[in-house]
């Protein structure tokens, strides 16, 4: 089963990354489970890799989305730094953060340029729908004007 319907043949590439120093590594490993499951192409990067790890991790397997998973209480200012090192490479790959996140984090979240967000607990096929979803409707970089486009 290919894990995007839209535009791409080959399986969709997600890398999921535990960005600072959460060592809580079990709800990653069963989302990985979840999408590998659901056809996806899952990058893991393991634990405490800093948000240019990630980015540079994200370019080199020329992947479609970005997840971090964040379960310490710091996805607001660790996520800002991997969609600020983002805007630095000049790549457009969509990020989706889920962990420990109430409503006002994730509409903080969403305001400055995430996807998607996930709390802890959100349903396995709801997650799966929701990236399948994203990555059939992000812009291409060459549809949406190059590099870079699609960052808020």
């Amino acid at each position: 089963m290919t894990a995007g319907t839209g535009r791409r043949a080959s399986p969709a590439r997600v890398l999921l990354a535990k960005p600072g120093l959460d060592g809580h590594d079990r709800g990653v490993h069963v989302v990985a489970r979840a999408l590998r499951d659901a056809g996806f192409e899952v990058i893991y990067t393991g634990l405490r890799s800093t948000p240019e790890q990630i980015v540079r991790g994200a370019v080199d397997e020329d992947v479609d989305v970005i997840g971090l998973s964040i379960l310490s209480g710091v996805h607001l200012p660790v996520t800002a730094e991997v969609l600020e090192a983002l805007r630095r490479e000049e790549v457009s790959i969509p990020v989706v953060v889920g962990g420990t996140i109430g409503p006002r984090d994730a509409r903080a979240l969403r305001e400055m340029g995430v996807a998607d967000v996930f709390p802890t607990g959100s349903p396995r096929r709801e997650l799966v729908d929701r990236l399948r979803r994203l990555v059939d409707e992000w812009p291409a970089p060459s549809a949406a004007g190059g590099a870079g486009a699609g960052m808020a």
